[in-house]
């Protein structure tokens, strides 16, 4: 009688904690997204400064998405081994540091270094935060990925105004001093509040819409299986574009001379680029848990097939009309909407498949794809100098998209299908 009535009692406080540790999570991805999604802004700041060409100090983008990416694997470890809290209050320093040393950057070496710092501590927060929700909410892990990624793709959206405003009012070096600082104490104030689930404080079951697995897979075990690949190249192929247009799109409004061009949407008056920007951002994080929500009702490669071939539609549609300033701020809303989904659906279908035990170093693993993709971003801006033109970069993000959108319905569904009818 005792013991039934410790469990009753146990249920909400575990649910408590269910939600504080989304919401810390989320906090925490809000605070690191000007790492990625604000970098745009400062691209030819910096070039006017030092005259370096936008490919070298583009680079540093590449390199910090390499170290945001690739050493999640190692970092999810690092976590499973010493706690999330230990290692958010590194991240923490680390994601403060870089955007300092980036404010006195004078050469390329140093703002690779500077990218370095950056990439490693947000790689922390990224995979900690993610891993942290799949684990506290098997029950609904499109729509949990999804809440804790969108702070990733919206957060920028609070600071896109006022960063571009103080680099035009008191220069892009004291736009990373301030902003450096204050994402690093929000990482580490809230590094203070998370911790993994203990057994029993999550519910024992399965979405019954989406089939999951019953079984654990170690990184080594899912790495040995063709439909991590298959993941891992449909990943690649979806973040290639997003990743080219995140970090070109403020050198593509200025090349179509419309950066700065006045736009009336919603009662509300922007220059064209910041007013694309704030709403990119609000879009990109919209879609996260929107699709991640869908997907757990629809099924991840239904999902997948719509948001993926919209994506492919929506590059197309701005490259034809990016010399429009209107069609330019919604057309590229359309872009990142149907592209930060990825953020949601990967993470779920790879727990779905693999299950949860590991799911922040296998999923770490998956989302190094993400870095992969990122060493194209340099050949984007490479082939624009060599062609004077943005229509061969457009193009070939967009039939990544399609490419993607086929391989989801047409290889990944039937092998899914196949593997955990096995497995069951």
């Amino acid at each position: 009688m005792d013991t039934a009535a410790t469990e009753v009692r146990a249920a909400p406080a575990a649910m408590r904690y269910r939600i504080m540790q989304l919401v810390v999570g989320l906090v925490c991805m809000v605070a690191i997204a000007n790492l990625q999604y604000g970098w745009t802004l400062f691209v030819d700041p910096i070039n006017q400064q030092y005259q370096w060409g936008r490919p070298a100090i583009q680079l540093a983008f590449t390199i910090f998405i390499l170290m945001e990416t690739w050493l999640v694997p190692i970092e999810g470890w690092l976590i499973d081994k010493f706690g999330l809290r230990p290692m958010f209050l590194i991240a923490g320093v680390l994601v403060g540091l870089g955007w300092v040393t980036n404010a006195y950057a004078s050469s390329l070496t140093m703002l690779y270094a500077a990218a370095v710092l950056g990439g490693i501590g947000g790689g922390i927060v990224y995979g900690g935060s993610v891993g942290n929700a799949l684990k506290w909410f098997p029950d609904h892990r499109g729509l949990a990925a999804g809440l804790t990624a969108a702070g990733y793709g919206m957060g920028a959206a609070l600071t896109v105004v006022p960063i571009a405003t103080m680099i035009k009012t008191q220069g892009y070096a004291s736009a990373f001093f301030t902003f450096g600082i204050a994402q690093g104490l929000v990482v580490i104030v809230l590094a203070l509040l998370f911790r993994a689930p203990r057994p029993g404080e999550v519910p024992n079951v399965h979405s019954q819409w989406v089939q999951q697995t019953t079984q654990d897979r170690s990184p080594t075990q899912m790495l040995r299986t063709p439909i991590f690949w298959l993941l891992y190249v449909m990943f690649t192929l979806m973040a290639t574009g997003g990743l080219m247009a995140t970090a070109q799109l403020a050198s593509v409004a200025r090349d179509y001379k419309i950066a700065d061009v006045p736009v009336t949407l919603l009662g509300l008056t922007l220059a064209a680029l910041p007013f694309a920007l704030a709403i990119d951002r609000v879009l990109n994080g919209l879609t996260r848990p929107f699709f991640g929500w869908v997907s757990d009702r629809l099924g991840r490669e239904h999902t997948m097939g719509i948001a993926f071939s919209l994506e492919g539609t929506g590059i197309i549609l701005l490259l034809l009309n990016a010399h429009n300033p209107v069609a330019f701020v919604i057309l590229s809303g359309m872009v990142f909407f149907a592209w930060g989904e990825i953020y949601s659906l990967f993470p779920a279908i790879c727990s779905d498949l693999f299950g949860q035990q590991y799911a922040t170093a296998n999923y770490g693993l998956l989302y190094t794809a993400k870095g992969a993709a990122a060493l194209l971003v340099p050949i984007s801006a490479w082939i624009v100098t060599i062609s004077g033109s943005w229509a061969g970069v457009f193009i070939t993000a967009a039939s990544f998209d399609i490419l993607a959108a086929l391989l989801a319905l047409c290889v990944l569904k039937p092998m899914r299908i196949r593997i955990l009818s096995q497995a069951h």
